[in-house]
């Protein structure tokens, strides 16, 4: 199940929050770090991270990396990684040397930044006992979309523009292997750790016993495993919708369970949001519909206009796409 959260209010900066929960292991993805969006987050939590993942780089979406960093910067409990679009390891050099590190000696840490080009990923290594001071290339690998691949989860990206690259990720949890109870019952099988086996594709003997009987696992597998479709998460933001960008964003996102896309400008600023490579709420909800989302919730809205604008703009949405919605702890 994916989890996830709306980091910072309206009109500030905002960041996404995503937990990943299979029942048997969490997995945390950070998108964008603006100014003050860790607030209030657990140092737990933080330290839990697992992927730092930047959109773009502009100081909005940056401008909260020191908290962050401060929390791990010498994290060995996990890796440490980040990824950004091109230019984001030579950016986040500059920010791991905006410190004294005097006692570098004593550090351990490793941290892999992860430039991610079109079609192809760029890693760099750096040491914390260095003082972050040499970057480290690892040999580039190729990406046809897909650029983490984890047992539980992938993460998929989609290059946007914004006057430059803004990527878009995808998270989808891979289906899960249950057991058909009902039929389980129909079968008149008793449950017990023979189904672990069943489910495990390691598991390759003939038989299994159950009850003291031996049945074929194969003819088990056909009868019982369902495999069921599992939550996904979409992160786009800071980007121009115009056609090019609709005819790659709608099979990017189709089925989405959740896309969470911004809303910076009211749709009577149209015309200042295409010159800006931002969107508006109307064009976020056109696109929610086309790709047969199940819901959308808007943020990263702007600051110029007042939280009576704010839910003005909600209700547009709401007019194209019903199952759309703001954070629920934002006040309005």
């Amino acid at each position: 199940m994916i989890h996830f959260s709306i980091l910072g209010q309206p009109g500030q900066d905002n960041a996404v929050l995503s937990t990943i929960n299979t029942s048997q292991s969490i997995h945390r993805i950070l998108f964008d770090c603006g100014e003050a969006v860790l607030e209030g987050i657990p140092y737990s939590d933080l330290q839990a991270i697992d992927h730092l993942m930047f959109s773009h780089l502009h100081m909005d979406h940056i401008a909260g990396f020191d908290s962050f960093f401060r929390g791990v910067f010498n994290r060995t409990s996990r890796e440490n990684h980040i990824w950004g679009p091109p230019e984001t390891a030579r950016i986040l050099q500059h920010r791991f040397q905006g410190f004294w590190w005097n006692h570098a000696a004593d550090l351990d840490a490793e941290w892999l930044v992860h430039d991610v080009h079109e079609d192809h990923i760029e890693t760099t290594r750096f040491l914390a006992h260095e003082a972050f001071s040499v970057a480290h290339p690892e040999p580039a690998r190729p990406h046809s979309g897909v650029i983490l691949e984890h047992e539980a989860y992938t993460v998929q990206v989609i290059p946007l523009s914004h006057h430059g690259i803004s990527l878009g990720y995808r998270v989808q949890e891979k289906p899960r292997t249950n057991i058909d109870m009902q039929k389980l019952n129909e079968m008149g099988l008793r449950p017990g750790p023979w189904m672990q086996h069943l489910k495990n594709p390691q598991y390759q003997e003939e038989t299994l016993d159950i009850a003291g009987e031996p049945h074929p696992t194969q003819d088990l597998r056909a009868a019982l495993l369902v495999e069921r479709e599992q939550g996904s998460l979409a992160y786009i933001t800071d980007l121009l919708i115009d056609e090019v960008a609709r005819t790659k964003l709608i099979p990017f996102l189709k089925g989405i369970e959740t896309l969470i896309c911004e809303s910076q400008f009211h749709p009577s600023d149209l015309e200042l949001a295409l010159k800006n490579h931002h969107t508006t709420p109307e064009l976020a909800a056109q696109l929610a519909q086309d790709a047969g989302a199940k819901e959308l919730v808007l943020f990263h809205v702007s600051q110029r206009y007042r939280p009576e604008t704010w839910r003005e703009m909600l209700e547009l949405a709401r007019q194209i796409f019903r199952n759309t919605r703001f954070s629920e702890h934002w006040p309005l």
